[in-house]
């Protein structure tokens, strides 16, 4: 088998403000597993993919979660928006390229004997270009994941832009009834605009793709995936740093 650093990827578009006013920006997101394992490797991983945002799910949310929070953020040149046990797990953080306009965690309704959840929300400016921003990890239980599909795309719709993304775990395939529903409203960046490695389960385990990136229609997609092959990301730490693959997305906003 041949290692990731073997299999280059074509190039994805890099961060950028557009004579229009548009902007491109790229955004990651990747289930962190609490940060239990090896957090230098996890911060390779994301400096390496260059990102302007990155949706956290399983963020850090007990004693003393606010540092572990800074912490990953400082290691990765990134800044600490918000999320993380205020969203129970959700997160969001950013380049300093981002201004940020405004932002909301918001909990789910809990079903007993199930994990609570929430998202984390942002508002977040590049130039002329306005981005929604919503961090989610769905629940395990089919029922209960329908519903919070219906609510998330009712909280897109309340953030009030024209252009914005949903990104996280979605505990659900392609084919399944959530996956679905989102698929139906919004725009997946796999299925748009296929790039690096599809299924987003840990290396060696079975071929699944529950992480993902939606979008609104608006929002023109350049490029979506695992980003396996992309230089500086490496096989051993995607393997130390967390249980889930990221997903990298590169996207055109327009302006305001």
């Amino acid at each position: 088998m041949r290692s990731v650093e073997e299999d280059t990827v074509r190039d994805l578009p890099e961060s950028a403000t557009e004579p229009d006013g548009s902007a491109v920006v790229r955004v990651l997101s990747y289930n962190i597993r609490s940060m239990r394992d090896d957090v230098t490797a996890l911060a390779r991983v994301i400096r390496a993919c260059r990102p302007d945002v990155v949706c956290v799910q399983e963020a850090p949310r007990f004693f003393r979660w606010r540092k572990a929070a800074a912490r990953l953020a400082r290691a990765s040149d990134l800044v600490y928006v918000t999320g993380g046990a205020t969203a129970s797990g959700p997160m969001v953080l950013s380049s300093l390229r981002a201004h940020v306009e405004r932002t909301e965690d918001i909990l789910l309704p809990r079903t007993p004997g199930l994990h609570q959840r929430g998202f984390a929300t942002a508002v977040l400016r590049f130039g002329g270009a306005r981005l929604g921003v919503l961090s989610c990890h769905l629940s395990v239980d089919d029922q209960e994941r329908y519903a919070q599909g219906r609510l998330l795309l009712d909280r897109l719709a309340a953030l009030g832009v024209p252009h914005a993304i949903a990104a996280g775990d979605f505990n659900d395939r392609p084919h399944g009834r959530t996956f679905g529903l989102l698929a139906s409203s919004l725009r997946d960046g796999w299925a748009t605009a296929p790039w690096g490695r599809e299924h987003t389960t840990r290396l060696g385990d079975p071929l699944q793709r529950i992480d993902a990136v939606f979008a609104t229609p608006g929002v023109e997609i350049l490029g979506c995936g695992v980003p396996m092959g992309l230089p500086g990301v490496a096989e051993q730490d995607l393997r130390a740093a967390t249980d889930h693959l990221p997903v990298l997305a590169a996207l055109r906003v327009p302006a305001a």
